[in-house]
């Protein structure tokens, strides 16, 4: 009998103290929400998620120069593409093109009857 009124005992112990901890993080939540607000915490955990990013990607960058530097060159040239391949005459002609969209338009649609 003394074994269980002593197990009853530390449990009684174990849950107060917890309790105890419960309710001093709630209160410590309210003291800290009312000197500052939710939005406010949620915008500056943003900013610090935001600037470790930056951070981050800055590092990257720094350590893989090259392949940054053949990236960029590549989308230059992607949007310089037809430029390009006018200079070397490749490119299409306006004229080809206009006579693509003669074609398209004199098709005849078989259900158009």
């Amino acid at each position: 009998m003394a074994d269980r009124r002593a197990r009853m005992v530390e449990y009684r112990y174990l849950r107060d103290s917890a309790r105890a901890l419960v309710e001093a993080d709630i209160d410590h939540l309210k003291t800290g929400l009312s000197q500052k607000g939710f939005a406010a915490r949620a915008v500056d955990r943003v900013k610090t998620g935001a600037l470790d990013i930056y951070d981050e990607a800055v590092d990257v960058a720094e350590d893989n120069k090259g392949a940054l530097a053949a990236l960029l060159a590549a989308i230059l040239v992607w949007f310089a593409r037809n430029p390009i391949l006018s200079i070397f005459g490749i490119g299409e002609d306006e004229d080809d093109m206009a006579h693509e969209r003669d074609e398209t338009a004199e098709r005849i649609d078989p259900y158009d009857r």
